[in-house]
């Protein structure tokens, strides 16, 4: 009887000092960072890493914070310099400044990414398209997009958020300018076909000039040719001609060969009737 009252006198404050130190202990996980709270002297100006640390039960309290890069979708719709309406998202991915996290939970508290970011956002981003035509939004768009990079990169810091990337992942504009568009690419590729064909046209003019320049002279060296060799020529031909002709006569069958005194003869034979 007596042992089991000196055991539960020991049991009690080992139970009380148990549940001391388990309430004095925290743990911070990967990928996060801990503010410590203390009820006298305010937010602690350092922020406690990886692991398990101690505090002060009642008087101490840990603020766990994610440090890790987080993605947020950012859209607006605006106008742009010539007055067109053009909707944008832009995807960012951020994480909070560790070494600032104590000013961001006394100014911000926990959700401070949705606090500023969305707003930081549409103020960038009106900013910058107001800057630009719609048709330069298209054309210069890397330079758009690093703009509003730039400039919300420096929005960010001064809330102690870090940007690891910032780009623009949609950009729609109003009907009318996008028929405008389509309309203007129509004339253009009408225009491009245009000048394929006038360009077609003239390289085939120009072969016909040569290709008649070519027959032209041609014929002119084969009249000088002509000339040059006079009736001579004339009679070569004639000759040659008589032999082609003759060649052809001799391999008919109803043509005889006959000896002649000024020359062979070649006559034609009447076939025999059957």
């Amino acid at each position: 009887m007596a042992a089991a009252q000196r055991l539960s006198r020991l049991i009690v404050p080992l139970a009380i000092g148990a549940t001391v130190v388990q309430s004095a202990l925290y743990d911070v996980p990967g990928g996060y960072r801990a503010v410590l709270f203390d009820r006298f002297s305010g937010v602690r100006p350092d922020a406690t890493g990886e692991g398990t640390h101690f505090l002060i039960p009642w008087l101490q309290r840990a603020i766990l914070y994610d440090v890790r890069i987080k993605p947020r979708n950012i859209s607006t719709t605006t106008g742009s310099k010539d007055m067109q309406m053009v909707s944008l998202t832009l995807r960012v991915m951020s994480r909070p400044d560790i070494e600032h996290l104590p000013k961001i939970y006394q100014s911000l508290g926990l959700d401070y990414d949705e606090r500023v970011l969305p707003s930081i956002g549409n103020e960038v981003l009106k900013a910058t398209v107001a800057q630009f035509d719609a048709s330069e939004l298209i054309t210069n768009r890397e330079i758009v997009s690093a703009r509003i990079r730039d400039d919300l990169l420096n929005r960010a810091k001064e809330f102690n958020i870090l940007l690891e990337d910032v780009s623009i992942t949609h950009m729609t504009f109003g009907k009318e300018f996008t028929s405008a568009v389509e309309q203007k690419q129509i004339a253009q590729q009408d225009a491009e076909r245009a000048k394929f064909v006038v360009e077609k046209a003239e390289q085939e003019r120009q072969a016909s000039v040569i290709r008649a320049e070519g027959q032209a002279e041609a014929a002119n060296t084969i009249s000088k040719a002509l000339n040059k060799a006079g009736d001579a020529f004339v009679q070569f031909k004639k000759i040659e001609t008589s032999r082609e002709i003759a060649n052809t006569l001799s391999q008919n069958k109803n043509v005889s060969y006959v000896p002649a005194a000024n020359g062979n003869m070649l006559l034609q034979v009447p076939s025999q009737q059957q």
